[in-house]
């Protein structure tokens, strides 16, 4: 959901910032105003339209820059997505996009499911079904935030070819489960002596407790426990390849999730400046 936090002065009355929510992903935030000049709003962090897609982690591998310089890259097989719910404030309360992802047989999907991607016909008995001849049964749907107006039609399919070479994204997936992980491999922690006496004590944690007048453990405290399987973003990686025709992407650095994994891309939140850029500002100062 939207948090608004305000904020005087310059004649803005306030700011909008949004973040992930659950099944949505917001593309950017922006800043809106009421002063003598008028009401307006400004975008940032993102694109005023619909620039984002589902994906699939295909692995890694490396390519070769101008300078003939090894490039480690992730590929991932990007799209083709569809249209499946454009949202409006008007009748949902906000704007968004909903992308569906991977083809799937009819038979794999519910009555539901396949209704809500207009994939059942007009009848008698349902005359208000909503029916998308252009699109195939999916089997991953996620919504991502958009800026109001310019929103692209329900059955639209998007490509690869929404990012360019050059391009700044965040990609989301789901980390590898470990399953119940120690201490050492969990958070890195340092075994004990093996010597002295103990007997199989040396992969374990230790004393977790504290003194008599707290009597209790911490919330928080580092301890073993189930270890990844869980949402995580790799922020500001550079596009260094698309190939539209074929569905791919390759962005530079690891992605978080195993091969097959499905990710999500959308524009750097945090957009930094290019390698150059920094060696250039080190070496001034």
């Amino acid at each position: 959901m939207l948090s608004t936090r305000t904020r005087e002065g310059r004649g803005q009355v306030g700011k909008i910032a949004a973040w992930e929510s659950t099944g949505a992903d917001w593309l950017g935030s922006g800043e809106f105003w009421n002063d003598a000049a008028g009401v307006g709003w400004q975008f940032h962090g993102g694109s005023e339209t619909l620039k984002g897609i589902l994906g699939k982690k295909v692995g890694m591998t490396q390519v070769f820059d101008e300078q003939d310089a090894a490039v480690p890259v992730t590929v991932i097989e990007a799209g083709p997505c569809w249209v499946i719910q454009v949202k409006t404030p008007e009748q949902d309360g906000y704007s968004a996009v909903q992308l569906g992802f991977e083809k799937v047989k009819p038979a794999r999907l519910t009555r539901g499911q396949l209704g809500h991607l207009g994939q059942l016909k007009k009848s008698e008995q349902h005359p208000q079904r909503r029916v998308l001849a252009d699109v195939p049964p999916l089997r991953y749907l996620r919504e991502f935030r958009v800026k109001v107006g310019d929103l692209p039609q329900e059955g639209e399919q998007i490509t690869a070819a929404v990012f360019d070479v050059g391009d700044r994204v965040d990609v989301v997936g789901t980390a590898k489960g470990r399953g119940f992980a120690g201490g050492i491999k969990r958070h890195n922690f340092k075994r004990q002596p093996k010597t002295h006496g103990q007997s199989d004590r040396h992969r374990a944690p230790g004393s977790a407790g504290a003194t008599t007048g707290t009597a209790r453990v911490f919330k928080g405290k580092r301890m073993p426990g189930r270890m990844g399987g869980h949402r995580v973003t790799s922020q500001n990686l550079e596009v260094v390849l698309v190939d539209p025709e074929r569905n791919l992407l390759a962005v530079r650095g690891p992605v978080p999730g195993p091969r097959n994994g499905l990710v999500v891309i959308k524009p750097a939140r945090k957009q930094k400046a290019s390698r150059g850029g920094d060696e250039d500002d080190r070496s001034r100062s």
